[in-house]
């Protein structure tokens, strides 16, 4: 990998980057589901066989062959059929699918210490090396099941009766494989700083420094807020100048009217205050 010594990169956050997350998700989903295409017997299944009742059919796998029936829920497994275990596609499949969960298993092992997240920086030699071995073990998936697709009718104990239909264990296999081969590809990519170092989650020193100059924060909005105080005479504006609290002044800013005072209570001349007992 080609480095420029005159940058220097810097990552931004402390979070693991997409990229080795999107792999450690994709490659035990692949293992997963490799596995289950590995060990079950169902590659394809024969129906209509000569010299069996209708309802009769066979699934096959790499490993063993079972025999059941639509109107029974019973299982027999352990069928014998040298012709179909002798087919040169069965052992290479059988090397090929082990093979592949070996090497997904030691790249996983291999990305973990690369990946963990309690690091200021992961180390991206030792996830990319992983990546390598998981993308290389989906390639190995992809293989056996791709060639059994290819002779699906062309497999021995097969005649022109017979009808045969793809088994559920090709369907995982491919689904399995090509999720190995994102997750390991995807990791790999994370060797090389492209994109701008978009991929890894870094910058260039130089751009963030500059980039801090360049953008300032703009000043804030001035907002011009009317006045709702009703406008003064200049005369009464002058004559209360000098005062700090006038009554002019309190009369007009009060935008409400006012109550009016109660007038003054008048009293009789010729009325005696000496209470009398008509009063009591």
């Amino acid at each position: 990998m080609p480095r420029q010594s005159n940058q220097e990169w810097v990552r931004l956050s402390m979070r693991t980057p997409g990229i080795l997350i999107f792999g450690m998700v994709f490659a035990p989903c692949g293992l997963l589901l490799d596995l289950i295409a590995t060990v079950a017997p169902n590659w394809r299944t024969l129906n209509n066989l000569p010299n069996n009742p209708s309802t009769q059919y066979i699934e096959q796998g790499i490993w063993d062959i079972c025999s059941a029936s639509t109107v029974s829920t019973q299982v027999t497994c352990n069928q014998q059929d040298t012709l179909y275990f002798n087919n040169q596609i069965i052992p290479i499949a059988k090397g090929l699918m082990v093979a592949s969960l070996i090497v997904t298993v030691i790249g996983l092992c291999v990305a973990i210490p690369g990946v963990r997240c309690w690091k200021d920086r992961p180390n991206w030699i030792v996830a990319g090396l992983g990546g390598i071995l998981i993308f290389l073990s989906g390639v190995m998936t992809i293989i056996p099941i791709a060639w059994y697709t290819h002779i699906l009718t062309n497999i021995s104990t097969v005649t022109s009766q017979t009808n045969v239909q793809v088994g559920y264990c090709i369907v995982l296999g491919y689904i399995g494989g090509i999720f190995e081969i994102l997750g390991g590809f995807v990791m790999f990519i994370g060797i090389c700083r492209c994109c701008g170092g978009k991929n890894r989650g870094e910058t260039r020193v130089e751009e963030l420094t500059s980039g801090r100059f360049n953008h300032q924060k703009a000043p804030p909005r001035r907002v011009e807020v009317p006045n709702i105080n009703r406008a003064r005479s200049p005369a009464r504006s002058t004559a209360s100048s000098s005062v700090a609290y006038s009554r002019d002044s309190m009369d007009d800013d009060v935008s409400f009217p006012r109550a009016k005072s109660p007038a003054p209570r008048t009293v009789n001349p010729g009325y005696s205050r000496r209470p009398y007992d008509v009063d009591l």
